[in-house]
């Protein structure tokens, strides 16, 4: 079952720059940085920075958001059967989350996420 918005990935081509902006704009430091993605905890929801342009298109354009599920593997096959098409397949992306996307009937990229991070108690 979906359990709720997650997070929100923004595409950078400078991962440092946008680090420190959005750090500076939103008053706090990320609580996950490492030089493929850098993530801050924002109202309950994470704000991702993706410097992999490769994937998703240039930054503006490749914005998903993703939405917190139990198991990624087994709600992309659900969401695949369910008339959603393939996007991005399940893959780890470190530290234990995995992500994927699926293309709604509509051709809106609903993304899936599966964060061991991510807890309830950290809303506020």
């Amino acid at each position: 079952m979906i359990q709720g918005l997650r997070t929100v990935i923004y595409k950078v081509p400078d991962l440092e720059a946008a680090k420190a902006w959005y750090a500076r704009v939103l008053g706090i430091e990320p609580y996950f940085a490492e030089p493929f993605y850098v993530g801050f905890r924002v109202g309950g929801f994470e704000l991702g920075l993706d410097p992999d342009l490769t994937e998703g298109g240039r930054p503006g354009e490749g914005m998903v958001a993703y939405w917190g599920v139990a198991d990624t593997k087994a709600e992309y096959e659900r969401l695949t059967k369910d008339g959603a098409a393939a996007h991005t397949p399940p893959r780890e992306v470190g530290g234990g989350i995995v992500v994927a996307a699926v293309e709604d009937p509509f051709g809106n990229v609903f993304g899936i996420i599966q964060n061991p991070h991510f807890s309830l108690a950290d809303v506020r």
